[in-house]
């Protein structure tokens, strides 16, 4: 069984909380980490049963009265379970009461998100990290904020980076031996994702124009968000296609980055940046097989980018730094791909790129991102396709894409299902 970054989070988050809500896309490995987390005599429940279902719809507080160290699966399919856990927990505050698991953000609801303030603790579990694949523990964003990397003597390049890329991080896709089933699987994900999962937590008009949408939006990954070209795609205004692309993130499908920007330039774009969570799943809905990589190098560039963003934020549950992902652009079109601004204030950047060579004008953006942050900025990097870490002037260095996965070995096994 692969070792989960969360899983320490959600064990000391039982410690001290009485609920503790582990969020993330179905299939990601949620159920399997809480079924083992539930070897200590917890009680086990999914709202994927219909019968159990039911019943927690038909009397959300007499389900939950008789309950109690309880995990409860896919707690998006019956939101008022969570008032009534709010009204049990305020009753008996004991930590570690609830670990409940959901495969869309529950907590977008306004009254939900109210009600549980200050008693519940939610963690982001995304599909595996490539350090949890190779089991590593990875050192990559503190090294970053030490402008500390390294050389990678095992470092994935060329060929196999791509084939890495492609493969993205659900265990099940894993699992399967050839890309072509890989896709298969992909492609059945969707949609499931797309005709059950939406339904679960909204009512969605042209709902059989959403592969249609969900494609295009495949195509704009790693660009800026566009909602009036996104909603006219299948003929909605541009306020249904900003909440079509809204209800897409609730099912952790694709991710929004807004950007960075300080009042001290003006020239900056305000616009978020649109990514797919997983870079497996990116590659079904466009179409791209790693002969199609090798036959058009071009097309890899926003398959990587998108592929690192999800990385980094992977990376971010199992680190103890606190930080926030951006990105940048101003108005000369200098920009940075990933920008995380830590909660003391200082900025590391990461630029992305395909190429086995970096040049000096590849560092423009993070020049840019340097000069506006000052004192702030702790150092920016150009991670590409080798394994050489090559200086390029104060705070600046190109990496291997590898860094990403770098660290200490842990011990590592087997797929999970779900």
């Amino acid at each position: 069984m692969f070792k989960r970054f969360v899983e320490r989070r959600a064990e000391e988050a039982l410690l001290d909380t009485p609920v503790v809500l582990i969020v993330g896309p179905r299939r990601a490995g949620k159920t399997t980490l809480v079924k083992k987390m539930g070897e200590a005599g917890r009680t086990y429940v999914t709202l994927d049963d219909q019968t159990v279902l039911e019943a927690a719809q038909a009397d959300p507080a007499g389900f939950i009265r008789g309950l109690d160290l309880a995990i409860i699966d896919e707690i998006q399919r019956a939101p008022d379970l969570l008032l009534a856990i709010k009204k049990t927990v305020d009753e008996d505050y004991r930590p570690g009461r609830f670990l409940l698991t959901g495969s869309a953000n529950v907590l977008t609801l306004p009254r939900i998100a109210d009600s549980l303030a200050g008693r519940m603790e939610t963690l982001q579990m995304l599909p595996l990290a490539r350090a949890e694949i190779e089991g590593k523990k990875p050192t990559f964003l503190e090294r970053l904020f030490e402008g500390d990397l390294h050389n990678q003597s095992n470092a994935i390049v060329g060929d196999d980076l791509v084939s890495a890329v492609l493969l993205g991080g659900f265990p099940e896709a894993i699992a399967r031996a050839s890309e072509r089933r890989r896709q298969d699987w992909a492609r059945s994900y969707l949609t499931s994702i797309l005709t059950r999962d939406l339904r679960d937590i909204a009512d969605v008009e042209k709902l059989t124009e959403l592969p249609k949408f969900v494609r295009l939006l495949a195509e704009h990954s790693g660009q800026l968000v566009n909602y009036s070209q996104f909603g006219a795609s299948i003929n909605v205004s541009h306020k249904t296609g900003q909440r079509y692309v809204g209800l897409l993130e609730q099912v952790f499908l694709i991710a929004t980055l807004q950007p960075w920007f300080t009042n001290a330039l003006k020239r900056i774009v305000k616009t978020p940046k649109l990514h797919f969570l997983d870079s497996g799943v990116l590659a079904s809905a466009r179409g791209m097989t790693f002969d199609r990589v090798k036959a058009d190098r071009g097309t890899f560039g926003a398959l990587l980018e998108t592929f690192v963003f999800s990385e980094v934020l992977k990376l971010m549950t199992a680190s103890d730094l606190r930080l926030t992902p951006h990105h940048f652009r101003d108005r000369d079109m200098r920009e940075v791909d990933i920008v995380l601004e830590r909660d003391d204030g200082m900025i590391a950047g990461i630029e992305v790129k395909a190429s086995a060579t970096v040049k000096s004008g590849d560092f423009a953006g993070l020049r840019a991102l340097a000069e506006a942050c000052g004192d702030r900025f702790a150092f920016g990097t150009v991670l590409y396709d080798s394994a050489d870490v090559v200086p390029f002037g104060d705070k600046l260095a190109a990496a291997p894409l590898s860094s990403l996965w770098n660290g200490d070995s842990l011990t590592n096994k087997k797929v999970e299902s779900r």
